[in-house]
């Protein structure tokens, strides 16, 4: 199976040749991909080969969502520039692809949330959100596979009005955890074996990243603040990945009971990020709620989130069009906007 993804992945990634070739550091090479690697390489191509007809050239007035999926317009302007900040949510991992964006190794999109709040309220935008970045990537350079992202905080200014920042779950080791959960599901369909991997010795690994987390981003708030005085900050929270109840195994190969497990996770996830911002005098954004039931095993024309196989040109597990304008919305809404 991970011998016959590789292939897939290699055949792929020679169609591309024509186009541009974004490979992202989660993704390390053709011998022994994984699961959610191979079939994420493929999205990559197809994403980048078809976003020369989509994409739409990044400035300061940002870009404007197709209508059925737009934010609300703001009824104010913000006084300053908006700043972007955090991984892959933040920055929209090729939906599309954003090929005036440097360096293209993050993957920014036309179409991720701060492009769309930016737009709603006239504003600035500095994006300086990059894929697979974690609390390190906001004091050091992030290497990519086509460039080297600078230290997001470096992007912050004394005049800035809103930063927004979604971050921690590339911390908590989002994609190599999702393929061993979709691995492990074959040995036990009606257990939950990924969680069983996780809490073995009676420490659950994943709630224990959490917690170690949460000291991280306060840190993270506090440079911030330090940076952009007159800011309003707001932490955005990630959207509702996973079913309320059961599964679709095998279109998304994890197991009912690993769902509600690794959906516990997420809930813990953004329950830290809530306290931290509170504990900081900022602002919680919750994309949770709102996307209940437009998780990854929904139909197409339900779904926030999308699945292994993405079923719009999004990235596997990440929000498509319709979840990052959810989120916008929940920015604007939660701003007064």
């Amino acid at each position: 199976m991970r011998n016959g993804l590789g292939m897939l992945v290699f055949s792929a990634v020679t169609l591309c040749v024509r186009g541009v070739t974004v490979w992202s550091r989660k993704r390390a090479g053709l011998a022994g991909v994984g699961a959610v690697a191979g079939i994420a390489a493929v999205v990559v191509c197809l994403s980048v080969t078809s976003a020369a007809a989509m994409v739409v050239p990044a400035g300061p007035g940002a870009v404007a969502a197709p209508a059925a999926l737009a934010a609300p317009a703001a009824a104010t302007v913000a006084a300053g520039p908006v700043v972007a900040l955090g991984d892959s949510y933040t920055a929209g991992n090729l939906l599309p692809l954003d090929l005036a964006a440097r360096p293209l190794g993050c993957a920014r999109s036309t179409q991720a949330y701060p492009v769309r709040v930016a737009s709603a309220l006239k504003a600035t935008l500095v994006d300086a959100a990059c894929s697979g970045a974690g609390v390190q990537a906001m004091t050091g350079a992030e290497p990519t596979y086509l460039g080297t992202n600078p230290p997001q905080l470096n992007a912050l200014a004394p005049d800035d009005a809103l930063v927004m920042l979604t971050l921690g779950g590339d911390d908590m080791g989002f994609w190599s955890t999702l393929d061993t959960c979709m691995t492990l599901s074959v040995t036990d369909l009606f257990g939950s074996p990924c969680e069983r991997h996780f809490t073995s010795g009676g420490t659950d690994q994943l709630a224990a990243r959490v917690t170690a987390e949460a000291a991280q981003v306060s840190t993270v708030l506090a440079d911030i603040r330090a940076r952009a005085p007159q800011a309003r900050i707001v932490v955005v929270g990630y959207p509702d990945l996973f079913p309320q109840s059961g599964g679709c195994w095998p279109a998304v190969p994890i197991t009912s009971g690993d769902i509600a497990y690794l959906r516990s996770i997420e809930v813990q996830l953004n329950a830290m990020l809530a306290a931290d911002a509170a504990a900081a005098g900022d602002t919680f954004v919750n994309t949770y709620t709102p996307t209940i039931g437009h998780d990854f095993c929904q139909s197409a024309q339900v779904k926030d989130v999308e699945g292994l196989v993405p079923t719009s040109l999004a990235y596997p597990f990440h929000p498509n069009a319709r979840g990052q304008a959810a989120m916008a919305a929940a920015v604007l809404a939660a701003i007064g906007a």
